[in-house]
């Protein structure tokens, strides 16, 4: 079945961690209120624990949204299991969890994930691209999910794994300055997507995007404006922590 992230005729509406904006980041929590909002999928970030297993965290440190301390990549399954990743954002959400990767797919495999591998050159994480793409197959979800990173190292690795799914490159500097521009010659990559932070967009971005048939991921827009004038050049979908602010979402 052909890819939901490269057939949609409209502006997607993805939560950026989840609704972040109401609950924990990367939570069980923050996905399920982002499909209460009208949220079309989510944006999630992954490491490996020390074990080898995929979890669901944004940070290279649990220090900043639980209350434990250290690398997820010398903390065992077990260890991050106890950390809480709620009370930090609002006591309501205490005991809120880190969860895994297929936990997260149990929960929202049935509609669209961006799963972000969190990897830079340099620093990463050997046979992450390998174990995602199982837990992708193990699920069934080639259909639903788009994988990208800041790494076009990773995202190569990726596509050696798992061809079938779609891969976005993401950046916060130009595509064609010279440095991406080397990069890209490197690993020779061809992103289906790119995915650029919202405020190099343009139309001409657009354009440009999609004569060569690649699909335009804005992140992270949270100012309802903004989203309508993304929409209007024809954006494929916008990350946010406020998917209930997006054109046409009528609030709960």
């Amino acid at each position: 079945m052909p890819s939901l992230w490269l057939t949609s005729d409209r502006t997607l509406n993805i939560a950026h961690r989840g609704a972040s904006a109401v609950a924990p980041p990367n939570t069980l929590a923050a996905f399920r209120r982002a499909a209460d909002l009208g949220a079309d999928g989510v944006e999630l970030d992954v490491h490996l624990s020390a074990d080898g297993i995929p979890v669901v965290i944004h940070d290279f440190t649990v220090d900043g949204t639980t209350d434990g301390t250290g690398r997820v990549r010398d903390l065992p399954l077990a260890a991050l299991r106890e950390l809480d990743a709620g009370s930090r954002f609002d006591p309501a959400f205490a005991g809120e969890r880190i969860p895994t990767l297929e936990e997260v797919f149990a929960e929202v495999g049935g509609r669209l994930l961006n799963v972000e591998l969190k990897s830079i050159p340099g620093n990463d994480y050997p046979g992450l691209e390998e174990a995602v793409a199982a837990l992708i197959r193990r699920h069934g979800l080639a259909d639903q999910v788009l994988v990208s990173s800041f790494n076009p190292f990773a995202l190569r690795r990726f596509r050696r794994a798992m061809p079938e799914v779609p891969v976005g490159f993401l950046y916060e500097t130009a595509p064609l300055s010279r440095a991406a521009r080397l990069v890209a010659a490197l690993v020779r990559l061809r992103p289906q997507a790119l995915h650029p932070w919202w405020g190099m967009v343009t139309p001409a971005v657009v354009r440009r995007a999609h004569a060569r048939g690649r699909r335009v991921v804005a992140w992270t827009v949270d100012d309802p404006a903004v989203m309508a004038r993304l929409v209007e050049w024809g954006v494929d979908a916008i990350i946010t922590n406020h998917p209930e602010r997006m054109p046409g979402i009528k609030n709960p």
